[in-house]
């Protein structure tokens, strides 16, 4: 067994071997510019561009020439709710959102609020979905754009988005998503699912760093967006800058393998990271999964263990890659905003951990992350002054109950 394990396929994921095969050409030979198709380098790289763009429009159901090519999810969030807002500001200047969301959209929208746009940041419920009646509720005659994630990059946790799709359709708003952690782990279908933007990136599956893409509808509704940079005509004058082709390239590809390995690999993680939460609570009382567990993820666990710091927790395992918050929000020392939003007292934050299982995990991996986990836990809990206190309560509680009475201890309780 290879160490150290990763487990934290939701900041990022390894190069698939078969993408990286696909790229290394357009580094050596093919190495042309695409936006130069008057000569034999550029048009193969402009082939080469369309085909992997056909690629990411098969995977989540549009037309090619929706897709347009971004640096990444980050950027197409910005495109999407900035570029609709400057589009559609003389039909209203309202936007809907989530308190939960990406630190991409939070941030934008933040900052569209202190320009002038009133912004709705809606609660999520104990299991981290947001309400759909507090959604309709909050629309207005202003309200141009919805934007919901698709696919929590912390807990995991799915929103109903076909349904927030529709009732968007039917008031005649527009409705983006950020589907980062979604698109290749997941079934997506922008058309069948009524989506009018959605957000993505390659290095979320399997691809490399530096490139993702936007899906803009292009009829019933069309959507319009303004571009964010000047300087050129590219990608329909939505994105000016050469277009990075071997990013574009191992993006096509990593789509192709997620739509035809999708549905039995979601499977296989499923039943691993269902064995690894089994064998936590099997072994570990005390322990919270956080987040909807029928809603969710089929790689995500989010787990919070009391009477232990997560950053101690986390500093334990020199062989295992895990996360203690969100990816984005890690190297800040404060508590974990989509946990907050959760309800979760800050003791049971600080001591959550975010396991995110991929491809090339194995059950022997995770058998070893199981044992790791408990045993780290149990010896700092042994230090724990705290946990030592509660642990004579819970010998006191005992004593006192009534003859013949049971007391069932249950992970997460």
């Amino acid at each position: 067994m290879k160490q150290p394990i990763y487990l934290d396929h939701h900041a990022t994921t390894p190069v698939d071997p078969r993408v990286l095969e696909a790229m290394l050409p357009v580094f050596k030979t093919d190495f042309g510019n695409a936006q130069s198709p008057h000569h034999a380098f550029g048009e193969k790289a402009k082939t080469l561009v369309e085909k992997a763009r056909g690629h990411l429009a098969s995977l989540i159901g549009c037309e090619p020439e929706e897709i347009i090519f971004t640096s990444g999810a980050t950027e197409s969030n910005n495109l999407a709710i900035e570029g609709v807002c400057e589009a559609y500001r003389e039909r209203g200047n309202h936007v809907i959102t989530c308190v939960t969301e990406h630190s991409s959209v939070l941030e934008t929208c933040e900052r569209l609020e202190r320009q002038g746009v009133d912004v709705t940041f809606l609660p999520v419920e104990e299991d981290g979905r947001i309400s759909l009646e507090t959604l309709k509720k909050d629309v207005t005659s202003k309200t141009i754009l919805i934007t919901i994630m698709m696919a929590n990059n912390e807990i995991g946790v799915l929103q109903p988005i076909r349904e927030i799709a529709q009732f968007a359709k039917e008031r005649g708003i527009l409705f983006h998503t950020d589907a980062t952690q979604a698109v290749g782990q997941m079934p997506v279908n922008v058309t069948e699912d009524g989506i009018h933007l959605l957000s993505f990136s390659a290095h979320k599956m399997y691809g490399p760093k530096g490139v993702g893409a936007l899906y803009v509808r292009s009829k019933n509704p069309r959507v319009r967006i303004v571009p964010l940079m000047d300087g050129g005509g590219h990608e329909k004058g939505l994105r000016p800058g050469t277009l990075n082709v071997p990013g574009i390239v191992g993006f096509g590809e990593a789509c192709a393998i997620c739509k035809k390995e999708m549905k039995e690999e979601a499977r296989r993680l499923k039943a691993l990271r269902d064995r690894l939460k089994e064998q936590i609570l099997n072994n570990l009382e005390g322990v919270t999964v956080n987040g909807s567990w029928e809603h969710r993820l089929s790689n995500n666990l989010n787990m919070s263990f009391s009477y232990v710091e997560g950053e101690s927790l986390l500093k334990s395992f020199d062989t295992i890659a895990v996360s203690s918050s969100s990816a984005c929000t890690s190297v800040h020392l404060k508590v974990s905003y989509v946990l907050k939003a959760l309800g979760l007292p800050e003791e049971l934050i600080h001591s959550s951990l975010r396991f995110g299982l991929g491809r090339f995990n194995t059950e022997e991996e995770i058998d070893y992350v199981a044992e790791k986990v408990v045993e780290n836990v149990k010896r700092l809990r042994s230090m724990s002054t705290l946990y030592e206190i509660a642990q004579e309560g819970a010998k006191d509680y005992i004593l006192a109950r009534l003859p013949g009475e049971k007391l069932s201890v249950e992970g997460g309780k």
